[in-house]
């Protein structure tokens, strides 16, 4: 019970001592409120918006539905110009696509001459440019299909199959709910680490440090209470993140349990937190802390398969990647948030997560006891 106490009232001590760091307070806060919420409506991964003219030598009723068919949001009512002002509207950037419809081109696909149409994309815009010429194919092949006369003009030339697009877990392709989400689960690892790390800098620049190793205390106990103060912080900020920036003001629906999301998260922590306490012992100054953030922290965000899906990485980085936790936490928390997985299904990640988890824990007492020895 004693040693209960104590960890309980050291905790209390980091809390108090993180609501009077004014900047370190106003940046947890702004990391999962106004970070998330510019993260999730700033940058669009959907297509919205996008300006397309349509160059139309042919002037029939076909060509005229293709025109027709590009609607808002995705993209700007097309602009019908003449042939001469594609080149110089793409150099000024006017457009981002210019489709152009050749002379006779209803007559042809009335006769299954399968004629050629043009698309000219600025690729300087490369998220809408992949994105966009996508979308255009679709829009166009389903105009000439219906015109054609539907499935069963196609199935009598033998040449075309029709494919039948069931999109799952995300129907309206909407990106602020995936990169809100990703945002949260990226400064879960940043805050964690940044708190953990900054705790015991600030016990050593204020010379309290000291106060602790004058006390009847194990530097167990001093390490734990930093670890579940730290992390009430952070599991409090992830719950008002996704209740109240996420679903509230984005809008966006969240699948899973927020439970077993939460208690995913306090097993990640204690990791992050044992990661930040680590770095903390070899840094001196938070100078130095900043330094060794960039180099450790930044690349496991940056390749946990929060930015970029782990399958696109070279195989030897996967490989490498699943010895790190951050790896398992995006897939848990992709699994819950999105997916509505049960612990049944994200139990592996779960596990995996706590097992290095403990290990670094471990190596961070370690490293603990002995910066409190020198």
């Amino acid at each position: 019970m004693r040693a209960l106490s104590n960890i309980l009232w050291l905790g209390v001590k980091e809390l108090q001592s993180l609501r009077h760091d004014t900047f370190l307070l106003a940046f947890v806060i702004y990391s999962f409120t106004f970070a998330v919420y510019s993260q999730a409506t700033g940058v669009q991964h959907d297509l919205r918006n996008a300006a397309i003219a349509i160059v139309d030598e042919d002037r029939s009723m076909l060509s005229g539905q293709i025109a027709d068919a590009f609607l808002p949001p995705s993209f700007r009512r097309p602009d019908i110009i003449a042939p001469p002002d594609l080149a110089p509207g793409m150099d000024a950037a006017r457009w981002t696509f210019v489709l152009d419809i050749p002379p006779d081109f209803e007559r042809d696909v009335r006769a299954g001459r399968h004629p050629v149409l043009q698309l000219n994309v600025d690729a300087t815009a490369m998220l809408q440019a992949g994105i966009g010429a996508g979308y255009i194919e679709r829009i166009v092949a389903n105009e000439v299909l219906t015109h054609a006369g539907g499935e069963a003009a196609l199935r009598n030339t033998g040449e075309a199959v029709a494919l039948q697009l069931r999109i799952a877990f995300n129907q309206a392709i909407d990106s602020a709910r995936f990169s809100g989400a990703m945002a949260i689960v990226s400064n879960v690892t940043l805050l964690s680490v940044l708190l953990a790390g900054a705790a015991l800098i600030r016990e050593r620049e204020h010379g309290t440090i000291d106060h602790l190793l004058a006390m009847p205390l194990t530097p167990l106990q001093i390490m734990v209470a930093k670890l579940w103060a730290n992390g009430v912080v952070i599991l409090t900020a992830v719950a008002v993140s996704l209740v109240v920036v996420l679903r509230w003001m984005v809008g966006a629906p969240l699948a899973g349990s927020l439970g077993l999301f939460l208690a995913g998260t306090a097993l990640y922590l204690f990791f992050a937190t044992s990661l930040g306490i680590f770095l903390g012992t070899v840094a001196r100054s938070m100078p130095q802390l900043g330094l060794l953030f960039i180099l450790t922290v930044l690349p496991m965000n940056m390749l946990s398969g929060a930015d970029a899906p782990i399958e696109s990485m070279p195989l030897p980085l996967q490989y490498a990647m699943q010895l790190v936790p951050s790896t398992h936490f995006v897939a848990f928390a992709q699994a819950i948030l999105f997916r509505g997985a049960g612990l049944s299904i994200v139990w592996p990640s779960f596990l995996a997560t706590a097992v290095v988890g403990a290990i670094f824990l471990v190596l961070g007492l370690w490293r603990f006891r002995r910066a409190l020895e020198a």
